[in-house]
C-alpha cells in the first residue's frame, strides 16, 4: 500500500483500541480522550512476546519496518519505534500521573490531542529546528563549538527516527552536534536534536544527608531507578512493586553521625515511618518519583510549584521532578546567551516540611540530593557545569561514600 493511503498514527491507534484485539489497550475515560497502552518491560519474568509485544509488532508491520518470516524479530526495537512515534506526534500527550509502571500489568496513559493547535510544550520547543545562525550567535558560543571533538562535526542527515535509533547515538545520547561546514557557506550553526530523543544514561547520583552531614553518596546503575527506604523492599509485594530490579538504598543508622541523643531518637522515630520509602527513576522524558512510605516527603527542584513554601509528595502518586525537553530548551537558551544555566538538582526532605524559609536545610533531620547524570554530562560538554559539587552545604563523611 502506498504510504500516502495509510492511516496516520492517531487514526491507526483508535482503530486498534476499538477493535479490542490487544489486551490492555483500552480507553481510560468515557469520553475517549485518553487511552491506556500496555507497557511491560521485556525483562519481566512473565513477559510473553506474542502478547506483550503484539501492538508494537503490528505498528512495525504496518509501517513496513518488519516483514514476518523475513526479518529478525526485535520486540525492543518495535517498542522503541512506537514510543518515538508517540513522542514526536502532536496528536498525543503522555499523562505521567496516570501511568502505572510498577504493577503486574503495567501501562502508560496518553491523551489524544484532537485540536492540533493545542500542542504540548514539548512540541513548542522543537530544539532540532531551532538553530543558532552565525550572525546571531552570542560571543560566548564559539568557545563551546571549538571544544567539540572533530569526529562529532557531521551532518544531521537521513531519516530522523532512524538516526535516533542508531547504536552510537543511543550509547552516547548526544543531544547536539555541529552541522558539517560546506564550501561557500557561513560557519556551521549549532543544531539540537528533537527534545523527545530517548536518553540512554539513566544513572543518578544520590546523596543522603543527616543534619548537614553526608552519610551516603551513591551512583545508581539500574535503568529502573532506585528505592530510598528504611530496611529493604518487603518480599511478596510484587503487586505493588513488581519484580524488584531497582537499586535499593537503605538509610544508614543515625549513629553514623555525631549528634545529641535527643536528635538520634527523633531520627529513629522518623525512620520507622520510611519503611517503604520512595522510588526514583529517570525516563526518556524526565525524572520521576513515587512515594510509598507512610512518612511525609517534601521536595524542591526544577518543576516544584513553590520555592518559598513546602512541596508535598502525595502517597502512591507519580510526580515528575524534571522535564527533559524543558531542560534542553533551557540549555539552548543559555548557549544563545538568553538565559541562565538550566537547573537539574532535586532535593528531598523526609518527615519535615521543605522548602522552609524559617529553618535552614542543614538543620533538617534527613535529606537527599538527587542529580541526574545525563544533565551533568551535557553541561560539562559545554563547560557549563560547576567545577565543584554544591550539595546541601554539608560536611563530608567519607566513610559514607559508596561510589
Amino acid at each position: 500500500m502506498d504510504d500516502g493511503a495509510k492511516l496516520h498514527l492517531k487514526e491507526w491507534l483508535i482503530v486498534q483500541i476499538e477493535s479490542g484485539e490487544y489486551e490492555g489497550l483500552c480507553w481510560e475515560d468515557e469520553n475517549k480522550t485518553m487511552f491506556r497502552i500496555p507497557w511491560k518491560h521485556a525483562a519481566k519474568k512473565d513477559y510473553k512476546q506474542t502478547e506483550d509485544a503484539a501492538l508494537f509488532k503490528a505498528w512495525a508491520v504496518y509501517k513496513g519496518k518488519y516483514r514476518e518470516g523475513r526479518d529478525k524479530a526485535d520486540p525492543t526495537m518495535w517498542k522503541t519505534r512506537l514510543r518515538c512515534a508517540l513522542n514526536k506526534s502532536t496528536d498525543f500527550q503522555e499523562v505521567p500521573e496516570r501511568n502505572q509502571l510498577d504493577i503486574t500489568e503495567p501501562y502508560k496513559v496518553y491523551r489524544i490531542q484532537h485540536d492540533n493547535s493545542q500542542s504540548r510544550p514539548a512540541e513548542s520547543i522543537q530544539i532540532k529546528d531551532q538553530v543558532m545562525h552565525h550572525a546571531k550567535r552570542s560571543p560566548r558560543t564559539p568557545s563551546y563549538l571549538d571544544k567539540l571533538p572533530q569526529n562529532k562535526k557531521e551532518s544531521f542527515q537521513g531519516d530522523k527516527e532512524e538516526k535516533i535509533l542508531t547504536e552510537n547515538l543511543m550509547r552516547e545520547h548526544m543531544y547536539c552536534e555541529v552541522v558539517e561546514k560546506h564550501q561557500n557557506q557561513p560557519p556551521a550553526p549549532l543544531a539540537f536534536f528533537n527534545p523527545t530523543l530517548a536518553i540512554s544514561d539513566f544513572r543518578m547520583q544520590v546523596m543522603l544527608v543527616y543534619q548537614g552531614q553526608m552519610v551516603m553518596k551513591v551512583t545508581t546503575r539500574s535503568p529502573d531507578g532506585c528505592f530510598i527506604l528504611q530496611g529493604h523492599v518487603p518480599l511478596g509485594n510484587e503487586k505493588i512493586y513488581g519484580p524488584c530490579t531497582a537499586q535499593q538504598l537503605s538509610f544508614p543508622s543515625p549513629g553514623s553521625v555525631c549528634q545529641p541523643p535527643t536528635m538520634a531518637e527523633a531520627m529513629n522515630r522518623l525512620l520507622c515511618h520510611l519503611e517503604r520509602g520512595v522510588l526514583l527513576w529517570v525516563a526518556p522524558d524526565g525524572v520521576f518519583i513515587k512515594r510509598f512510605c507512610q512518612g511525609r516527603v517534601y521536595w524542591s527542584g526544577p518543576m516544584a510549584q513553590h520555592t518559598d513554601k513546602p512541596n508535598k509528595l502525595e502517597r502512591e502518586k507519580t510526580f515528575k521532578l524534571l522535564d527533559i525537553p524543558t531542560f534542553l530548551n533551557g540549555l539552548q537558551n543559555c548557549l544563545q546567551g538568553r538565559g541562565p544555566t538550566p537547573s537539574y538538582e532535586i532535593e528531598l526532605c523526609f518527615g519535615e516540611e521543605y522548602p522552609d524559609p524559617n529553618v535552614p536545610k542543614t538543620k533538617k533531620l534527613i535529606m537527599a540530593q538527587v542529580v541526574p547524570l545525563f544533565a551533568v554530562e551535557l553541561l560539562q560538554r559545554f563547560n557549563l557545569a560547576e567545577t565543584e559539587e554544591k550539595p546541601l552545604t554539608i560536611t563530608s563523611n567519607t566513610a559514607g561514600e559508596k561510589m
